[in-house]
């Protein structure tokens, strides 16, 4: 699995030791990587508007910003991420259901349990994954349809996502974005331009037209690829 398709997990816990040996266990797996630490919930809040999340194991009881007042917060900026409570905190356990928590689990944990929570995870992760992309725009972060996403523009070092409802500019490299979204029907038309071929309504020349009307150049050396992903993803080859 490339770096860029793995789970990223974050970590909030006000002991350095525990983040630790949760970080060596979730490293270890091929589809998972710990993407960002914080030892409250206000660094947390801080660190997810620059690093996204899929899934966030969290402690409850911390200082500044404790764990249940963040993922609140979390909650009502991303309503898919996985939330876990690893807690000593048995009595907040109801409070955790309320904001969507997959699991709220009691310390100590045991290895097993541990890895049978990151199993879970996977499985939660993977489940929505083929349907939605997270981008992280400016300090915001969206919940993208894949269906939704008419092309991807490479700008310098930006990239502008162009949805069905807007466009969103994210820090990122094309070849990334390629990867991010591999299975899901978009191809190159050209060096700038990533294309979700269900939005494209025909070609002409050396362009192709899109369905909210954008007609985007495609190179000669990509045209015959990408004629020949057109006419399979229509013949439902794909």
């Amino acid at each position: 699995m490339t770096e860029v398709s793995k789970i990223r997990v974050g970590l909030v816990d006000d002991q350095a030791l525990v983040r630790t040996g949760f970080a060596m266990v979730i490293d270890s797996q091929d589809d998972m990587k710990v993407v960002l630490e914080a030892s409250n919930g206000k660094i947390a809040l801080e660190r997810l508007t620059v690093v996204p999340a899929d899934v966030i194991l969290m402690d409850i009881q911390m200082t500044n910003v404790d764990g249940m007042t963040a993922a609140r917060a979390i909650r009502e900026a991303d309503q898919e991420v996985v939330l876990v409570f690893i807690t000593s905190a048995a009595q907040f356990a109801i409070h955790g259901y309320q904001v969507g928590a997959l699991s709220y689990l009691m310390k100590p944990l045991p290895w097993f349990a541990f890895s049978q929570e990151l199993s879970r995870c996977l499985q939660a992760v993977t489940k929505r994954r083929g349907a939605s992309v997270l981008l992280q725009s400016g300090t915001s972060t969206h919940r993208i349809d894949v269906a939704d996403i008419v092309y991807v523009e490479s700008i310098k070092h930006r990239l502008d996502v162009h949805t069905t409802s807007g466009t969103y500019s994210i820090t990122s490299s094309l070849k990334a974005m390629e990867e991010q979204l591999d299975g899901h029907d978009l191809f190159r038309s050209n060096s700038c331009y990533l294309v979700n071929l269900a939005h494209v309504r025909g070609v002409a020349d050396q362009e192709c037209l899109l369905s909210g009307g954008e007609r985007l150049r495609i190179s000669r050396p990509r045209k015959k690829a990408f004629m020949s992903a057109l006419a399979s993803f229509a013949g439902g080859i794909h």
